[in-house]
Formats: structure tokens, sequence, C-alpha cells
């Protein structure tokens, strides 16, 4: 047997490269809930400020996601991938200078949100689905635990480095990761498996397969699309029912109960370990079961636990909290990402689950807002909460709206 014959599928290399770049994408985004008492009392500024640049950066980070997806599709992930870690070392070296609103809604808001964007938002779905097919529900899953891994490792850590660097310093640390990082990415990650004469899930043809180009009028096709709306508007209840009011405001929720920063960044790490777990059991089952079937229970199981969130007495009984919200936190990523491959073609995935993305952080950014202000205005966050649980159960409703696989049309590649 030839040494060509046993080498390892280059697409495992692929996996893991990318696994670090959504690690650190997943820190970066992680920060700005971590930091929000930390800068509050460092520059003086309101918590509905502060509140308003995480959303700032929520929301460029879901709008970025439809260009990084065209761009991965027209230029590959590769040049893509590097550009937006640059970008992410770039705004948080610049954000440490920054002492007034406008320039922290620009560095910390803005720029970031560009540069998380480019590599967080639909890196993982594209790589997932040009390199993996049999295996790509797993795949997707790997890398939804990754960011699950990224929040389990850098909330502890930034926590800990703001305690004794203060913000600034830990921000510094963030660009400096995110620096070295770059230059690997660029040498080692390829955009296709047909780049390297290989075939998805590593087979082997007698005659290889050309390359699937992307449709330039695929979202065209999307837009008059009743799944890519049903799509679009249940992730856009994941964002806002999980990074934008859980990821921005657990911490501080947690300092109005009189708990520690210390003991919420636990639980978020708590909450980060469990969903590392239930989003590789997602991808698992997602190429087994429905995917509709999925996401519907994946929200209303969500939509119960924020519910009684408010009626969770301070310390210890968090953990229950932590565990239930965890196990679904983006449980969701590997069935949406199959259902729109499947739907639109794995050439058009990183397009299309490109703005599928930008509507989850649109809703995401919303709640970070709105829990700002719901918690300037009313002195308590019970409300944002149970707005929140409402708007999960609706979409796991709509989640059985979308066409079942066996009555789609067969999608181009």
């Amino acid at each position: 047997m030839s040494r060509a014959a046993v080498r390892p599928y280059y697409g495992w290399v692929i996996v893991g490269i990318t696994v670090l770049a959504l690690l650190i994408a997943a820190g970066a985004r992680s920060a700005p809930g971590v930091f929000l008492l930390p800068m509050e009392h460092a520059l003086g500024l309101s918590r509905a400020t502060l509140s308003l640049s995480a959303s700032l950066g929520l929301l460029v980070f879901g709008l970025a996601a439809p260009l990084s997806g065209r761009l991965m599709d027209v230029f590959g992930p590769r040049r893509v991938a590097t550009a937006g870690l640059l970008l992410v070392a770039l705004s948080f070296g610049l954000s440490t200078l920054a002492h007034s609103a406008l320039a922290l809604h620009l560095t910390w808001g803005v720029l970031s949100g560009l540069g998380t964007g480019l590599v967080g938002s639909v890196l993982g779905a594209t790589v997932a689905t040009r390199w993996f097919v049999r295996k790509r529900g797993l795949v997707v899953g790997m890398f939804g635990a990754a960011t699950s891994a990224g929040q389990l490792l850098f909330i502890p850590l930034l926590t800990g480095w703001a305690g004794r660097l203060g913000w600034s310093g830990a921000t510094l640390v963030i660009a400096g990761v995110a620096l070295l990082l770059a230059p690997v990415v660029w040498g080692l990650l390829r955009d296709r498996p047909e780049h390297l004469s290989l075939q998805p899930d590593g087979d082997r043809n007698a005659a290889p397969l050309p390359a699937p180009t992307p449709d330039p009028g695929v979202m065209r096709r999307a837009l008059r699309s009743r799944d890519f709306w049903l799509l679009s508007t249940t992730f856009f209840v994941c964002g806002f029912t999980s990074n934008g009011i859980i990821g921005t405001h657990f911490i501080a929720y947690c300092g109005d109960l009189g708990l520690t920063a210390g003991f919420a960044a636990g639980m978020l790490a708590l909450m980060g370990a469990f969903n590392f777990m239930g989003t590789l059991a997602s991808g698992y089952f997602t190429d087994r079961v429905d995917p509709r079937f999925l996401l519907a229970l994946y929200y209303v199981f969500r939509g119960v636990s924020l519910a009684i969130l408010p009626l969770v007495p301070p310390g210890l009984a968090l953990t229950a909290f932590a565990v239930l919200f965890g196990l679904d936190y983006i449980a969701t990523v590997p069935p949406t990402t199959a259902l729109t491959a499947d739907t639109f073609g794995r050439a058009n995935v990183g397009t299309v689950y490109g703005w599928i993305f930008c509507a989850h952080q649109v809703g995401a950014a919303l709640a970070s807002w709105l829990g700002g202000e719901v918690r300037d205005a009313a002195g308590t966050y019970g409300p944002a909460f149970l707005a929140a649980a409402v708007l999960a159960v609706a979409a796991g409703v709509l989640a059985l709206g979308v066409t079942a696989p066996a009555r789609r049309a067969v999608r181009p590649a």
C-alpha cells in the first residue's frame, strides 16, 4: 500500500486550524460581557452606553456575516479568516486608547465587530460544507463546541486578567493572540479539498470531480424562499436569547444579585462546558434526525430555561440554570447549517448562511441594547428575560414550518 493511500485526510487539519480561529473569535466576542463592569468603573460611562458599544459590536458582527460569506465563496476562507484575525488584533489594540463613548463605539463596537464577523460568523459553516458531506453535522457540531470552549476558556481567563491587568491589559492580550494566529491560519488553511486533488470526506474518485461553483443568483432565489425567512427568523431569536441577553448581561445580572464577578464567570464557564457537550451531540443527531425537530426542541427548551431564571434564588441554585441553558446555547447551529446547505447547495452556504447569521446577530444586538435599557429603566432584568423566553418558544413553533428534507427538491452542490 502506497504512503498516499494511508495519508490522513487533510480536512481534519483544516478542522483543527478552524477550531483555533473560532476559539479566538469566541473569546473576543465574550470580552464585552466580562469587561462591562470594569469598564463602567474605569471609564465612568453608564451601563447603557457600554451596552450600546457591545450592541454595535454584535450588530456589525452580524452585518459582516453576509460580506464574509460572499468573500469566502469567491476568494476562499483562507484569505478572509486571516484578514479577520488581523482586524481583531487592530481593533482590540486601538480600543485601549479609547476614553470617550464615540471612540469606544468605533473601536470596541464597529471595528471589532467587523474583525470577529469575518472570522467567527460563517467560517465554520463554510469549511464544514466544503470539506465534509456525510460527517457535516458532526464537524459543524465540533465548530460549535469550539465556540463553547472559547467561552469556557476565555471567560474565566478574561475575568482574572481584568482583575490583575485591568480591562485594557486583558484586551491587549487578546490582540496579541489574534496577531500571532493570523500567519498560522494563512500557512495551513486551504480553501477546498479539490485544490489538493481530494474530495469531501476524503473520498477518492477515479476521475477528480470539479469544485462546485457558487450560484451568483442564489440570494434572489433565497429571498423568494419561505424556508430562508423561517430560518432567518428563528436564528434572529437564537441571537436574541443567547449572545444578546445572556452573553452580554449575565455577569451584570449576577452583580445585581450581590454575587461576585468570579462566581458569574464560573457560571458562564459551566454553560460553556455543557454547551460543548450539547453542541457536539447536536451535530451527531443532525446527521441522523430531522433538523427541524431538533430546532423546535432546542428553542422550547431554551424558553423554559429563560422563564425560570428570574425565579432562581442567588447562589448555587443558578447552577441548574447554567446547565439547562448551556445544553442548547448554540446547539441550534448544526441543524440550521444543515438545512441551509440542503436547501441552497453547499457551494452557496457562505452567502446564504451569512445572511441568516446576520439575522442572528441583529437579534443579539437588539437584546444587548434593550437589556441595558430595561435594566436602567426598571432596575431589574426580569422583564427582558421573560420576553426572551416567549420569543424562544415562538421560534420553536416556527422551526417546524421549514420544508421537510424528504419533500425538498434536490439542490445543486
